[in-house]
């Protein structure tokens, strides 16, 4: 991250089970796991039930954010994640698709706030 103050990632998770993704209490204890297991340092969180299923939930965490928003109905999950630190990618990726169990994540990365010299 040289020449940027952080990156911006945009999962998709596509084709999940939609039983994970109806309820926060499901939703939530992966999200946690994840930034834990990414070396995130949690801050504060919040998450939303919709009714009658869907969880929206933000995570602040000292490296910036953690965001996510399901649609059990359409088995998909959308992801977002902001770090201006050291958080290990990979890892929280890794561990949301598996507890979502997603077929497949797409995965776009945007370089923020790219200084000029």
């Amino acid at each position: 991250m040289d020449n940027e103050f952080g990156k911006h990632y945009l999962v998709e998770f596509i084709n999940c089970n939609a039983e994970k993704l109806k309820y926060v209490k499901d939703v939530k204890k992966v999200f946690i796991s994840a930034a834990k297991k990414s070396n995130a340092t949690i801050l504060k969180y919040y998450f939303n039930q919709f009714k009658p299923t869907g969880v929206s939930g933000i995570m602040l965490i000292a490296e910036s954010h953690f965001s996510i928003h399901t649609w059990p109905d359409h088995d998909y999950a959308a992801f977002d994640m902001f770090s201006c630190g050291h958080i290990e990618s990979d890892i929280a990726i890794s561990i949301l698709r598996t507890g979502f169990e997603a077929e497949k994540a797409e995965v776009k990365i945007i370089s923020r706030g790219r200084l000029l010299k």
